[in-house]
């Protein structure tokens, strides 16, 4: 099996450093406060052109992590491709069937056991975007260290 060259290593860490932190941060937030974000849920949905906005929004993001990232060699590029697709099919499905995804929102928000794995999703997916934000930040920089370590110096 071939590795990714170091190009796209560099891309996926960037991808990482930019994603994991965002991931983190906000499925915590979801996981913690999840069931205050009941009334929250119905605002956005009652109002057709946010959740357009939203979908769009959601749609180019996947889109650019899509096309800016290509690489799917190695744990750490999967996630990224994956989480790239990810929110894009969300934007779109958001844009297509906003009633859809109204519905599975509003029964999860009315059952404490799907609430319940609501949250433990959210709470893995935090975990995600924190091995993202490692991978990105750190261990990258050990890997090019070692390589930069290594490396023949020109007299």
């Amino acid at each position: 099996m071939t590795t990714a060259s170091p190009e796209a290593q560099r891309r996926t860490r960037a991808f990482a450093r930019v994603i994991g932190p965002y991931v983190a941060t906000f499925t915590t937030i979801y996981a913690i406060r999840l069931p205050e974000l009941q009334g929250l849920t119905g605002d956005l949905f009652g109002q057709p052109s946010l959740m357009l906005m939203l979908g769009a929004m959601m749609l180019a993001a996947g889109l650019v992590i899509i096309g800016g990232h290509r690489s799917w060699r190695g744990p750490l590029a999967v996630t990224v491709s994956l989480f790239g697709w990810f929110v894009a099919v969300r934007g779109f499905l958001l844009i297509a069937t906003p009633a859809t995804i109204r519905s599975g929102v509003d029964a999860t928000m009315l059952s404490p056991t799907a609430m319940t794995v609501a949250r433990v999703f959210f709470a893995a997916l935090a975990v995600m975007g924190l091995v993202m934000t490692y991978a990105g930040w750190f261990a990258g920089r050990r890997a090019q260290e070692t390589v930069t370590a290594s490396a023949p110096r020109k007299a």
